[in-house]
């Protein structure tokens, strides 16, 4: 499928770092644009630097962000580095940028900038917050917007402190919807010939993943209970202890409860106890139901009531270790862990893309990249530096 994938053809200038522009670009080169990644020349993505080490250069932080692009090093802080970007972008169709509110425009790299040299550009700026707004200058990081954005209140059991998501979710959420909205932005580009910017700022993403909490907060004028693995509304729904280790129950109708009691739990009193009939009475009563519910399984070997509950056909499943999930048949079976390539470490794990087009996933065209490994191929391709041009710039610390 490599030859015929979504993007081919379309070039992308990657000038973001960390984790919500590059979450961006690996999306558009998953989907076969080619990501041109601008990085410092000595210490690169600030993520080479986070974690356990991969090589000399990467981290499993970068290279979760990362693949299916090229690494081209040139220092933003010199005239001849901010040249070449501009020539760069000439031939790009997309530029992705998170540098901190301004920064971008002080190095003559912004979005006016670029569509001065070329008109129907699609610009993406991605910050923390609107910047048009008086919060424009601040930092956008993911624990802040979590706080700020209501995200930490409503995860969590309800004895607990406000409590982060394990991971940077607004962060990775801002790059997914920053990738929607430059597709779109190609879509209409087609149509019109027209460029377009596009603005993204974190604690807006963070509001968005709130969803049906949020919605209920303003319902409600307070903040919704919190319930930790259970569901607000449907019960059983969520972990459970059983005699050998820990499953998920998912009871999502009363038909699917009574053949729980019945068929998984031997408990037909308790389908046939007018208290628990229906959700809005096993919701009402849930202070009462879960813990002879909890009691029932726990009795019970995981194996066991998985057997059950399939049979029953209620959804149902087990609760791994994260490398358990991840070496496990079902991701091996659907080629979600590949092994990369690597010049110093032998070989790495990358995560595949998620998408199937036609009944196939997309490749790793490109593991993430060593930092540099593109930069004389692209200004040679791209710009018609010769070697001696190129020597040049190294000498002056340019790239």
């Amino acid at each position: 499928m490599t030859d015929d994938l979504p993007l081919d053809g379309v070039r992308v200038l990657d000038l973001s770092r960390v984790l919500a522009g590059p979450m961006c670009g690996m999306a558009l080169g998953d989907l076969g644009a080619e990501v041109i990644k601008v990085e410092h020349p000595l210490r690169g993505d600030d993520t080479r630097d986070w974690g356990l080490r991969v090589g000399r250069t990467e981290t499993p932080y970068f290279n979760s962000a990362n693949r299916n692009k090229r690494s081209l090093t040139v220092d933003l802080q010199t005239a001849e580095g901010r040249q070449l970007v501009r020539d760069l972008a000439r031939h790009c169709d997309v530029v992705l940028q998170n540098f901190k509110f301004g920064g971008v425009e002080k190095m003559g790299l912004g979005y006016e900038d670029i569509r001065a040299l070329r008109p129907d550009i699609v610009y993406c700026s991605i910050s923390g917050y609107d910047r048009t707004g008086p919060e424009a200058a601040r930092p956008g990081y993911d624990l802040v917007v979590q706080g700020e954005a209501g995200l930490m209140a409503l995860n969590g059991e309800p004895q607990q402190s406000p409590l982060k998501f394990g991971v940077a979710v607004v962060d990775m959420t801002t790059g997914m919807y920053a990738a929607q909205a430059v597709l779109a932005a190609l879509f209409q580009r087609q149509r019109t010939g027209r460029g377009r910017h596009i603005e993204m700022a974190l604690f807006d993403s963070g509001v968005m993943l709130s969803a049906y909490y949020g919605l209920e907060a303003l319902a409600m004028q307070k903040d919704p209970p919190r319930y930790g693995n259970a569901h607000p509304s449907i019960v059983p729904y969520g972990m459970y202890d059983a005699a050998d280790g820990r499953l998920i129950i998912a009871v999502g109708n009363n038909a699917q409860f009574e053949r729980f009691c019945r068929e998984v739990i031997a408990r037909p009193d308790l389908a046939d106890d007018e208290r628990f009939r229906n959700n809005l009475g096993r919701g009402a009563h849930r202070d009462l139901l879960v813990p002879i519910l909890t009691e029932e399984i726990a009795r019970r070997p995981r194996a066991l009531l998985l057997q059950r509950l399939s049979a029953a056909g209620i959804p149902c499943g087990e609760v791994l270790g994260l490398f358990e999930a991840l070496s496990s048949e079902r991701a091996l079976r659907g080629g979600l862990v590949t092994q990369q390539p690597h010049p110093v470490a032998g070989s790495t794990h990358v995560m595949a893309p998620p998408y199937r087009f036609d009944g196939e996933r997309l490749p790793v065209r490109q593991p993430p990249p060593v930092l540099g490994e593109a930069t004389d191929e692209v200004l040679e391709a791209l710009l018609g530096l010769d070697a001696r041009q190129r020597d040049g710039l190294r000498q002056r610390g340019v790239i």
